[in-house]
């Protein structure tokens, strides 16, 4: 979207959250990928608030280890909404301020910009985001005049019968003239039950100051609603898992369940990508076109180039070639890079490694710290011994080499370009260009023993 506007974005994110039940402060709760007060930033930056204003007191110092490029300011008393939003007096400008919520995760930036375009096109002093609930108790009401604008919000413990049978309800979130805004919180004062400072406050101001007060109704209440607890942290991360599947699958991504696969938002996949049931894809996970997903497989920060088939297998922090295998039942932990046209089989475990195109590590084979050429075969129960229990080291095996069955390669060694190691052997040196190289006893037979034995 990215449109240049004048917004400043306030977002309300103080609260200690204790129905929350939780170390963690409440707004840095994940669901799909980031947390609820990520989602929130990203929908302001989305309409064009470079540099979100973050209201935070309660965990304020986990909040500022995890989020970047915003501005915060501190909150050390909650003492209302109104109060909230005074502490960012110093960025209410003469542009637009839009005031959001930490814990509102499920807004977004599509709504969020129409209702924008709303209240410009009315001028109007402030636009209040709203949504009709088949439950609206607990919420602020909707009083319109007779021409639809906003005549007051009446809170729920305030209302009457006939009020509280309203189903407008106030989301809590505004577009405000930012020079109206501004003059209004001076105004504000705290003289009522809870000695707070309510925002809402702030509309009356402004409307006795001359300007509409406007009503931007949205036909999805699931866009405000609020999470205040575990069990609704979980159906907002239905809702959002929901939308993310929707939105893939209209781009071309066929997927074979959407009740047993689960996509955090920041995931990027192309077109004509199959998912079998039981996947998890994490992170900044980028998957290409044609791949395969076989079922249960988990991928984390990885990038799969075109065509790429996994199934039932792990990967973290790699990267995967075009048209490579991976699986049943690999295990890519982080820091590798592997080629095209490669194959990494059934229980192969590979860290920190980087393996060459059309090379093969069939099953049963442990690489790590390794650099492995082009066209390289790696035969079962091969082993890279790459930690003498002080330190790790490396191992190198050039293209070309044929590596057998129950071979341990004990780094630092290299095995150079052409050559065959026999299987059950332990490489300790260097290996030349060529060569044949066998590290075994040799065989003795015995006969007769047996008998002996017995």
């Amino acid at each position: 979207m990215n449109n240049v506007y004048n917004i400043t974005a306030i977002i309300l994110a103080a609260g200690e959250g204790k129905r929350m039940y939780s170390k963690v402060p409440k707004v840095l709760h994940k669901l799909c990928g980031l947390t609820m007060v990520e989602h929130v930033i990203n929908c302001a930056k989305e309409i064009g608030c470079k540099e979100p204003v973050v209201v935070i007191g309660h965990g304020a110092d986990k909040v500022r280890e995890t989020i970047k490029d915003v501005k915060f300011v501190m909150q050390e008393q909650q003492l209302g909404t109104g109060h909230a939003v005074m502490q960012a007096d110093e960025y209410i400008n003469d542009g637009d301020i839009l005031v959001l919520y930490g814990d509102t995760p499920l807004v977004s930036a599509e709504k969020i910009n129409e209702m924008y375009q709303f209240h410009k096109a009315g001028n109007y002093g402030v636009t209040v985001l709203t949504a009709d609930l088949d439950d609206p108790a607990g919420y602020g009401r909707i009083l319109r005049d007779q021409k639809c604008l906003i005549e007051a919000i009446v809170e729920d413990k305030d209302a009457s019968p006939d009020v509280k049978n309203i189903k407008e309800i106030n989301s809590g979130m505004y577009f405000f003239k930012g020079t109206e805004l501004k003059k209004a919180l001076k105004k504000l004062t705290n003289n009522n039950a809870q000695g707070e400072y309510y925002l809402t406050d702030a509309l009356q101001i402004i409307k006795a100051a001359g300007y509409g007060i406007a009503a931007f109704k949205t036909n999805d209440p699931t866009e405000i609603m609020g999470v205040n607890n575990k069990l609704q942290l979980s159906d907002a991360t239905e809702i959002m898992k929901s939308r993310i599947l929707k939105s893939h699958m209209l781009a071309g991504v066929t997927i074979m369940d959407v009740n047993n696969t689960y996509i955090d938002k920041t995931v990027k996949i192309s077109r004509d990508v199959t998912i079998y049931p039981g996947c998890i894809l994490e992170g900044n996970t980028v998957i290409d076109e044609d791949c395969i997903l076989g079922p249960n497989t988990r991928i984390i920060n990885s990038v799969l180039d075109k065509g790429v088939v996994a199934q039932n297998s792990v990967m973290i922090d790699s990267k995967v070639g075009e048209a490579t295998t991976v699986g049943p039942f690999a295990y890519l932990r982080p820091g590798n890079v592997i080629g095209k046209h490669a194959k990494i089989g059934d229980f192969v475990e590979m860290k920190n490694s980087n393996f060459g195109d059309h090379s093969k590590a069939s099953h049963l084979t442990y690489v790590g710290d390794a650099d492995v050429g082009s066209n390289v075969n790696l035969g079962c129960g091969v082993v890279f011994v790459n930690y003498d229990g002080k330190k790790k080291s490396r191992s190198t095996v050039e293209d070309n080499c044929f590596v057998g069955c129950n071979v341990n390669l004990v780094a630092p060694v290299t095995v150079k370009k052409d050559s065959y190691i026999a299987a059950g052997t332990t490489i300790t040196k260097d290996v030349p260009e060529g060569s044949l190289s066998i590290g075994r006893a040799r065989q003795e037979n015995k006969e007769d023993w047996m008998k002996k034995f017995k």
